[in-house]
């Protein structure tokens, strides 16, 4: 860092002493809600996350993670695990994903940056094709933003427009997908109004088309391929409308999983493939679910399915999706600037971390803990390790997932006293919640609990400390609900299943055999959030937090 009289060394905190082992256990999509039938946590038998809570009341509290807690634009704004991360692990909040479009579409900074200009060269002979979730949910994308990006781009001379588009269901409700859709087809009509040619010209479910995540299966990615850059897919429609609600009903898929089809002219042609001159541009500014995509339309060399022909094309993410990988080469929104991250100031400071999860939430605990940033600082002091989930299956086939794989590892690690802190993500409550089945929510609650047991005993046995946390809500409310808190039925009278996060806040608890007396959790930090765990686990290190960072929730009270 340029700044002049920086230094890493972080100073002693004056009652807290150093050396002792801090365990930090994160437990994915783990909020706190009322008890009833469709909290799966509530349900589940949770003996150890219950006597976290139900032990001394000022070692437990509620911590904010949706909102502008963790940097997103409203209140109303769900957390998710890439935020939630970062700011467990940055100590700072920054303005995240959507927010950082919002500014940049709001001022028009947008179009002023290195990535427009990159694909606005194309405009002139080439197709602009728009790639992404369409969809309010403002987790991955949103159609506003969609919208202003086709209004600014045809204004900035984009004369043919293609969208493709991938339907939701998981962030918002199913089935809502045919209003986003009009609403888009409605706006399309109007730019072919003023002579610019844009329409549809693919489409498929976001959980079988194009948005896997972490690698765990390409197949996903070339049905996306192989409608959108070769124009071929198992069903064809002349309009997307036709097409969503044909299969939806023939089929009985529902918006996730809708298979991929294309749009074809009166001749049978699909009327928008990818070709050798046009501009692509990937429209989510969540980052999971697009690095796949963005390989295989960036890499000249490429293996992971047969891409049967690689187009000459200009590509831009909406934002950076890896800021390691540097990936995509091309963005048009700046990512937020996190330096200085928890992690990093440990790390110069002596402190031996091991990190670990399974696949779906490795990137969690190391990446998006580290500020967006790939591998070790120091691989003298640290070890990350990843263990593979389940690949194949959904995952309330196999709810506990790798629970107790990823808890022995941390007991192996606590137990072993080379490491100053073991951090773990365990994925269940969250992987399992979001495919809407309750029955699959509660075991997957119940391993992961018994996963924290395990972390916590071996913390009781080396005298150390723990930290469990989470990093957003999902398992603690898997039902729609009207304004009063009632669930939703859907007009066969069904029960409306919640498969996304929620706006809840989570738990934190401290303690262990090493947690020094007379720590206990500060009253004047009522409106703590997710960013002010990093100073809380600075000083159970021993050390005094950066005084940029938001307080720590803890104190020390003479006894």
């Amino acid at each position: 860092m340029g700044t002049s009289g920086f230094s890493w060394k972080l100073p002693d905190h004056p009652k807290l002493q150093k050396g002792k082992t801090v365990a930090v256990v994160v437990l994915d999509g783990w909020g706190e809600a009322k008890p009833d039938q469709y909290n799966c946590i509530h349900v589940a038998e949770t003996p150890t996350m219950d006597s976290l809570k139900q032990g001394a009341p000022e070692k437990w509290r509620l911590v904010k993670a949706h909102g502008k807690a963790v940097g997103l634009p409203t209140e109303d704004d769900m957390g998710n695990s890439e935020v939630g991360h970062n700011a467990l692990g940055a100590g700072r909040i920054f303005a995240q994903g959507a927010k950082l479009v919002d500014l940049a579409l709001e001022s028009g900074k947008i179009y002023e940056g290195e990535g427009f200009k990159y694909i606005k060269e194309c405009f002139e002979n080439g197709t602009l094709h728009l790639i992404g979730l369409l969809s309010d949910g403002g987790v991955h994308s949103r159609l506003d933003q969609l919208q202003l990006l086709l209004k600014g781009a045809s204004e900035r001379g984009a004369k043919r427009i293609r969208v493709h588009i991938l339907t939701d269901g998981r962030d918002v409700l199913d089935g809502s997908s045919i209003g986003f859709l009009e609403t888009l087809e409605n706006d399309l009509a109007k730019l072919c109004e003023k002579g610019v040619d844009a329409q549809i010209a693919s489409g498929g479910g976001r959980m079988y088309v194009t948005m896997d995540r972490y690698e765990n299966d390409w197949d996903v990615v070339k049905r996306g391929w192989d409608a959108q850059v070769l124009g071929e897919a198992p069903y064809k429609f002349r309009s997307a409308i036709e097409a969503v609600k044909k299969l939806r009903v023939e089929l009985k898929v529902n918006d996730q999983y809708l298979p991929p089809f294309v749009i074809v002219d009166e001749d049978e042609k699909p009327v928008g493939p990818i070709v050798d001159g046009d501009a692509v541009v990937t429209i989510n500014f969540r980052a999971d679910r697009m690095v796949m995509i963005a390989k295989a339309l960036e890499y000249e060399n490429f293996d992971k399915f047969d891409r049967v022909r690689f187009p000459k094309i200009r590509y831009a993410g909406m934002l950076e999706y890896d800021g390691e990988l540097k990936l995509p080469n091309h963005y048009l929104v700046e990512p937020p600037e996190i330096e200085r991250t928890s992690g990093e100031y440990l790390v110069h400071n002596g402190i031996r971390t091991f990190a670990c999860s399974e696949t779906v939430k490795f990137g969690h605990v190391t990446f998006f803990w580290n500020g967006n940033r790939s591998g070790c600082f120091n691989p003298e002091l640290e070890e990350y390790v990843e263990i593979p989930s389940d690949s194949g299956i959904t995952f309330n086939v196999q709810p506990k997932m790798k629970a107790l794989e990823i808890a022995e590892k941390a007991r192996d690690a606590i137990l072993g006293g080379k490491f100053d802190q073991v951090r773990v993500n365990l994925p269940n409550s969250d992987m399992v919640g979001h495919t809407g089945d309750i029955k699959a929510t509660v075991v997957a609650c119940k391993a992961a609990d018994e996963a924290v047991k395990m972390i916590l005993d071996a913390i009781e046995q080396v005298g150390g400390i723990y930290v469990v946390t989470a990093d957003h809500g999902n398992a603690e409310d898997m039902v729609k609900r009207n304004k009063s808190g009632q669930p939703l039925l859907d007009k066969n009278g069904n029960l409306q299943i919640l498969t996304s996060h929620t706006l809840q806040p989570v738990p934190i608890a401290i303690g262990g055999p090493g947690l020094a007396p007379g720590v206990r959790f500060r009253n004047d930090v009522p409106g703590g959030g997710l960013a002010n765990v990093a100073a809380t686990v600075i000083n159970l290190h021993g050390f005094e937090a950066p005084n940029d960072y938001e307080p720590t929730l803890i104190e020390v009270v003479d006894n």
